[in-house]
């Protein structure tokens, strides 16, 4: 019997930063390396603001491949017709355009998060990819890592008892001193400050663990909370402190989730208290390599404690690539992992944060609102 051809996933790359950095070397990873036999990625073209830095990103990232277009703008990878989806690096506030642009032109997309800058524009963009029936997803890595699945399995599987409380943090210290003020953590026209850069990760947490939880229903918070702490320097969110609270269905839970760049994260990173045991999560949360599982006996006392560690080749972007070919490739035009639905109940809290915190981006940045 003949083997099946894996499917040769091609790719166009918007920007030429860190970010696509990383996720163009993971695109690279032999996927055997993680038991994936039905998917191969090849980058076919790379867009920046010039041909010579996209010639450069090629030369130095993607392994000087000769077949790979190097692009000096956007709109010639969108125009591609090798292309079989993009993927966009840029920083947030550029994401709705960009990704707007490359769904007109009938493209797949996989954005960078936060996918957009408000909920407002997410709904735009999801109706416009519905009109152009193209496939669209924000790039919440985390969601498709090993670790997040084998946690989610313990998590709902019943021996642990309901999740009660979440507590997550992702922080950085970013120099805020000793920086520009036109760095992309501190510029408000680039949605800088700690919610949107970080706090998606702290939230992906309570997605799975609470949000995702059958008890839940899929139900949203019942309440959102949140705090701010600005920075004088240009008046972005130096930390900020949000909970959520789900009480609308089976599930009683709160997670209380916060982000800092002016911080290293804590240990554990993520601690989810559930009614017969905890979960501890090491940092970094955003791409974790091991947890724990801790199991409470009637007493409330410890029973036992399982350790988990994950190694794979690569950073760990790759799997999310793997969900995008998959889909596109049986016709699914949102991952059932990391729907729609969840980029906007993300979009939705980080709106209504950034209300009770007082932040408001410069004129023109937020093109729906």
């Amino acid at each position: 019997m003949a083997s099946v051809q894996p499917l040769e996933f091609r790719w166009g790359i918007i920007s030429t930063g860190m970010i696509a950095t990383a996720f163009v070397k993971d695109l690279l990873v032999d996927p055997k390396t993680r038991d994936v036999q039905d998917v191969i990625h090849k980058v076919v073209a790379v867009g920046s603001r010039s041909v010579q830095k996209a010639q450069e990103f090629i030369d130095t990232v993607a392994g000087g491949d000769k077949a790979i277009k190097a692009y000096g703008t956007y709109e010639e990878v969108y125009a591609d017709k090798d292309v079989d989806a993009i993927y966009i690096g840029t920083p947030h506030t550029y994401h709705y355009v960009n990704a707007l642009d490359a769904i007109k032109a009938g493209k797949n997309v996989l954005c960078e998060k936060p996918v957009t800058c408000n909920v407002a524009e997410l709904r735009s963009l999801i109706s416009a990819a519905k009109e152009h029936n193209v496939f669209f997803m924000e790039a919440v890595w985390t969601r498709f890592q090993p670790l997040s699945l084998e946690v989610k399995k313990i998590a709902e599987e019943g021996t642990l008892g309901a999740p009660v409380v979440l507590h997550a943090d992702l922080s950085g210290n970013f120099g805020i001193h000793k920086i520009a003020t036109t760095h992309r953590i501190l510029d408000p026209a680039l949605g800088g400050g700690a919610l949107l850069d970080l706090g998606p990760y702290p939230l992906v947490w309570a997605i799975i663990t609470l949000y995702e939880n059958p008890l839940n229903k899929l139900s949203n918070p019942t309440t959102i909370t949140g705090n701010m702490l600005k920075t004088p320097i240009t008046d972005v969110d130096s930390s900020t402190a949000f909970t959520l609270t789900f009480s609308a269905a089976k599930l009683a839970a709160q997670a209380i989730l916060t982000c800092s760049i002016t911080l290293n994260s804590p240990e554990p990173g993520v601690i989810i208290r559930f009614e017969k045991g905890t979960i501890k999560i090491r940092p970094p949360i955003y791409c974790p390599k091991e947890f724990s599982v801790e199991y409470y006996g009637d007493n409330g006392k410890l029973v036992r404690e399982e350790k988990r560690v994950f190694e794979y080749v690569g950073g760990g972007w790759h799997f999310q690539a793997d969900e995008v070919a998959r889909c596109v490739r049986d016709g699914k035009k949102e991952s059932s992992l990391w729907g729609h639905n969840k980029s906007i109940l993300e979009m939705e809290i980080f709106d209504e944060v950034r209300r009770q915190g007082g932040y408001k981006f410069p004129p023109g940045v937020e093109k729906v609102v």
